[in-house]
Formats: structure tokens, sequence, C-alpha cells
């Protein structure tokens, strides 16, 4: 197998292919690891911790008898850290690992030659000199990138994407972040708690594609740490002033037109796959509207040698999502498995604090699948653990099939809510029912415990329940 690109769907595609005893070619033009470790999920959630705990510091007088302070934050030493923390992982979890099971590694562009019926892979070094490969079977990884609209004035704006934004050296007075997706709102929040002053602008709800309980207590959550949120507001053209160095924004906002000043602009707005320069039409594989690779449930493309894995299929964007195809992608090539992606009981989860946590059918996916469903939302001030934590804001909610009981999504915002998402992935897996969660064993003062509850308030009035009932 010849697979291009080298990210998280790479490295799982790879390990089964060699568990297989095949041959692997690895291709990759930039740098090895992909987007999560490189620029995604590890540097985020690094520079999140870090942020939390600045705010932590700030945010102690919630505990009578306690006093703590924060500093200005040294942006140089912060990503200094973040850049060793990826470098280690980088080198332990894929440089290491590709030397460990020995498949090869080839740096430079790779692009799809030959004919649909005898593709070929054309590998071209950094030095310019080429290669030729012919593989049983090719395997795309190449990802996704930022997408930036096209606003009139954003090119020569020096706008921050989620990639560059944690590359600053110096932290900025004031950000605009346009967008109201995971991106945007774990990147409003981080740089909100290093010390900026963050205005988001967003075209409907915060994390629109949630339940809307959740948009409103993020709502909250941010206006409570001075975040300020623009809704109905759609970006129109951007310019930076030459004197002051800042950025004034036009966006039209519920039908009218405002103006908002900046020091740096972060465009949060989605992400494309990434396949140009592949040369996928020389061998028969069909791309969709926004480039990427056409796949079916199997993940095979319309060439029956080449198939896809990750962000490059524009299925859910989780690193996880993508080394479950890397690895379902190889059996299928190899074994003729014929094994199908499910994404039914796919835990998401977006690390604000509190964090946004969700598995399987929102109420309105329920509706719309024409399930006669039921409904509960428990404020966090019912869950013990939220209130000797002393945060209570936010929510868990379950969403039940009504003639049956049966669990058909989970959604929470609450400290801790992806391990809450996590508990709920085994509950919809097993098929389980509000009552039997409901009369489950669940610790006391932990988060979980609140999914019990929750679960509970479908038969009872949890505000008449002493504190372990």
């Amino acid at each position: 197998m010849a697979i291009v690109g080298s990210g998280g769907g790479a490295f799982a595609a790879a390990i089964r292919a060699v568990g297989l005893g095949k041959r692997v070619l690895m291709v990759e033009r930039g740098t090895v690891g992909g987007t999560c470790v490189n620029t995604g999920c590890v540097p985020s959630k690094a520079l999140l911790a870090a942020a939390e705990a600045r705010h932590v510091a700030l945010d102690s007088v919630r505990f009578p008898g306690i006093a703590a302070a924060a500093g200005p934050v040294d942006m140089p030493a912060l990503i200094g850290g973040k850049a060793a923390l990826v470098e280690g992982m980088r080198t332990e979890k894929y440089i290491d690992l590709a030397a460990d099971y020995g498949w090869e590694m080839a740096q430079g562009d790779a692009s799809f030659t030959g004919t649909p019926q005898a593709p070929l892979l054309r590998v071209t070094s950094t030095e310019g000199t080429a290669r030729t490969i012919e593989a049983g079977h090719y395997l795309v990884a190449t990802g996704s990138a930022p997408w930036i609209p096209p606003v009139p004035g954003l090119e020569d704006s020096g706008y921050l994407t989620s990639t560059t934004a944690m590359e600053l050296d110096e932290l900025p007075d004031s950000l605009l972040v346009v967008g109201g997706g995971y991106v945007a709102l774990e990147m409003a929040q981080l740089f909100s708690r290093l010390g900026s002053k963050v205005t988001m602008l967003v075209r409907s709800r915060l994390a629109s594609h949630e339940e809307p309980e959740a948009s409103k207590a993020l709502a909250g959550v941010f206006a409570d740490e001075g975040i300020r949120v623009i809704r109905r507001a759609v970006l129109d053209s951007v310019q930076r002033d030459d004197a002051s160095g800042m950025l004034s924004v036009s966006a039209t906002v519920a039908g009218g037109k405002e103006t908002f000043k900046a020091a740096r602009l972060l465009v949060a707005t989605g992400r494309r796959p990434v396949t140009e320069g592949l040369g996928l039409d020389a061998v028969g594989v069909k791309t969709g509207g926004s480039g990427q690779v056409v796949v079916d449930s199997c993940l095979a493309t319309s060439n029956p040698r080449i198939w896809a894995a990750g962000d490059v299929t524009g299925h859910r964007e989780f690193v996880y999502v993508a080394a479950a195809h890397g690895a379902l992608a190889v059996e299928n090539a190899f074994t003729g498995a014929s094994k199908e992606i499910d994404y039914r009981f796919l835990p998401r989860v977006t690390f604000t604090g509190p964090a946004l946590a969700a598995v399987g059918m929102t109420e309105k996916d329920a509706v719309a699948a024409g399930i006669r469903c039921d409904c509960r939302v428990l404020p966090l001030e019912y869950v013990p653990r939220a209130v000797v934590n002393r945060d209570t804001r936010g929510f868990i909610k379950v969403v039940a099939e009504l003639d049956t009981g049966r669990i058909l999504g989970i959604a929470a915002v609450a400290r801790d809510a992806g391990e809450l998402a996590a508990a709920g992935v085994y509950m919809l897996e097993a098929g389980m029912t509000t009552g039997q969660v409901a009369a489950a064993w669940s610790p006391y003062l932990t988060m979980a415990e609140g999914l019990r509850i929750a679960c509970k308030a479908f038969s009872t009035d949890v505000t008449k329940l002493s504190c372990c009932a």
C-alpha cells in the first residue's frame, strides 16, 4: 500500500497493513504527524489547559478563603512549551513508531499518474528528484486545511487561522473571531483567558449543530468571562489602518451594518479537504464540491485500487474518525471484508470550559427521523459534583424514545463533559433505557452521576431528591 499523508488516518492504516504482512510506503510533503499532533488537537488542548490554569487562579474568588493571582502571560515561553510537547509526541508516536514498524517514509509531493486501470504514484522529493511507484492499493489521507471565505480585504489583513494563532509570540490586546463552531469556541476562550479582549462574529448561534440548550449555556459562560458574542453576523470587508495597525472589520449584523475594531482577526469558518495537485482526475477518482474525495460507506473511491480516510473524505473531522477510517480501509482493501463505517454513536467534544460534549441524536435529529421522543434537561444545580465545584453553569440532556425509554442521545455542557459522552457511548451501544440507567450504580460526587440523575428525571421530580437518592 502506498499512503499519501502521515496523520492519524495514515498511521492507523500503515500499522494495520504491516500487521497483515503488507509492504507500506508513506509519502509526506510537510511535517510528519498531520494536523492533530502538529497544529490541531495536541497543541490547542495544551494551550487550553494552560489558559484554564490561569483562569482558575483569577477565578479563585468563588471559593471562600482562597486567594490567588495571575500575572501577564509570557507568550514566547508558553508557545515554546507547547512546541516542545508537540515535538516530543511527534517523535515518539509518529517518527519513531514508523521506524519500529519498518515501513518506508518518503518526503516529497505525491500525485497520481498512469490510467484509471493502472494507477501509479509519482513522488517528487524536495530536491527535485522523482520516482514512480506502483502499489496494489493506494490510500489518500491528506487531511484538511482552514477555509477562508472570499471577503474583500481579508487576504491583505494578515488574518490568523487556528494554526497560525498558536504560533503567536505576542498576545494581542484585542481579537476578533469569525465563526461559531468548535474551533472558534476554543480559540475565543483560549485567548480571552490568556488576557485578550475577544469579540465573536457568529452567523447563526454558537455550536449550531448541537442542542439549542448548549448554545444558550455557552453564551452565558462567555458573557460571564467577558467574551462578546455578536449573532447573525456576516463578514463584509476588512481593512487595516496603516497608522494604528488596527483592523477595521465591516459586517452585516441582523440586517444592519456595523464596524468592529481589533488588533488581530482569527478566521474559523470551517475546513476544506486537501486534494489540490493530487491528480485524482487522471486515475478516475471522483471529488465533490468542496474538493473532498467521494467514498462509499466502505471508504472505497470510484477507483477500486484507491481508498481514502480522514478529513479528506469530508466526513466528521475528528482524529479518532480518521484512525478508524485508516484501519477499516486497509481491512477492506486487502481482505475484502466490506466493513462499513458507523457514526451512530460517535462522541463529539468541544474543549471549552465548561466543555460541550454529545453522543447520538439531538432532539432535532430524532424528530427529523420520525421518532417519537421524550427529553429531559437537568440543570447542573441538581448535580452534587457541580455544586461542590461551585460551578453550576450548564446542563445534561437525555433524548429517549417515548415508547421504550431507549436512550437515543446525550448532550452536556459541564466540566469533564467529554467523560459523560464516553459513558454515553457505552449506554447507547448497549441499547440501555432511562430506567436502566436510573437504577444503575453511580458513585456519589462524580459528574457521571449526573447521567443517572437526568435519567431519574423521566420518572421522578429531582428537585425533591436527597443528596444521593
